[in-house]
């Protein structure tokens, strides 16, 4: 039972989150592959800086939702059948919090889902936005001071990549040190492992940031690259 439990988590958040609106909207609406433009990467920053804001907006609902309901859903799963016993970590640095286990586990494949999506032969997106999501239902602490720094990071610096990853580098080493924030050892590899995805699917940007031609972000106004699409709709 408790195998099939993990098990369902897993493959029901890695489905869930694998369906992706930047390229179903994309197809839909701009006849587009959003995989062929741009930076080539299906996810939000990508559509924004091509398409504006028009549909971003949708694309990033859909995105913050598709994290939402797996960690909604198997934290209160977990949390019901409680699957691990919260006694067994006192006087530890765990608190035993079946929610926030289920929250984190289920977060760390909604991110796998994304990246690499069985729906679209594994060509995904950077999995950022689904693990910044995640994170607020790990611990609210740990998510405020991620948030923090990737805003910081965007306003200051005005680079996606760097912004993206320095928070998620930021998740596990929070988890770590703030009391009572970290719910089970599981939940601290799914933030270590989840770190390491952000890192390794930003590869390219790591690239074009050593080169000097990484794009910057802008909340208003066109880019560059939404300049040079112009699609017709």
């Amino acid at each position: 039972m408790q195998i099939a439990i993990w098990l369902i988590a897993a493959v029901a958040s890695y489905l869930i989150a694998g369906v992706n609106p930047s390229i179903l909207l994309s197809k839909l609406v701009y006849k587009q592959d959003i995989r062929t433009v741009g930076s080539k990467n299906p996810g939000f920053t990508n559509f924004k800086r091509l398409y504006g804001w028009k549909f971003g907006w949708l694309v990033l609902l859909i995105d913050v939702t598709k994290a939402v309901l797996p960690c909604l859903i198997f934290g209160l799963t977990f949390q019901a059948l409680g699957v691990v016993d919260p006694a067994k970590f006192e006087g530890t640095m765990f608190t035993g919090n079946n929610f926030h286990l289920g929250a984190a586990f289920a977060g760390f494949f909604a991110m796998l889902g994304h990246a690499y999506p069985v729906w679209y032969r594994f060509r995904g997106g950077k999995a950022f936005l689904v693990g910044a999501t995640s994170v607020w239902f790990i611990d609210w602490r740990v998510g405020l001071i991620c948030a923090g720094i990737f805003l910081l990071l965007l306003f200051t610096v005005q680079i996606m990549s760097i912004s993206s990853m320095s928070a998620g580098v930021t998740c596990p080493i929070a988890v770590a040190l703030l009391p009572r924030a970290c719910a089970h050892p599981v939940a601290l590899v799914c933030c270590i492992l989840a770190a390491i995805l952000i890192v390794w699917r930003h590869k390219p940007n790591i690239i074009r940031l050593v080169q000097g031609k990484e794009s910057k972000f802008k909340l208003f106004g066109k880019t560059k690259e939404q300049k040079n699409t112009d699609p017709k709709v």
